[in-house]
């Protein structure tokens, strides 16, 4: 887990320049800092090998039921050809 560092200090400045209070700005400031220290974030790597695996998955599943209508399918034919 990693966090995404950014200035605090200036958010606060920010704040109060869009007309928070000093106590609010600092508060809202250290609060998002809190809740971002914990946040698992997804790096681009890892979203891509999630993809390949579901991707993988997917077609796995696709293959199966194709080979599944298939099968149906020939029995179907043979059942009804007699």
């Amino acid at each position: 887990m990693s966090a995404v560092p950014f200035d605090t200090l200036k958010l606060a400045d920010r704040l109060q320049a869009g007309g928070f209070t000093s106590e609010q700005s600092r508060s809202a400031a250290a609060a998002l800092a809190e809740a971002m220290s914990g946040a698992d974030l997804v790096t681009r790597d890892h979203l891509d090998a999630k993809l390949s695996e579901t991707k993988a998955d997917i077609l796995r599943w696709m293959v199966g039921a194709m080979a599944a209508q298939t099968a149906l399918i020939v029995g179907l034919v043979k059942l009804l050809g007699h």
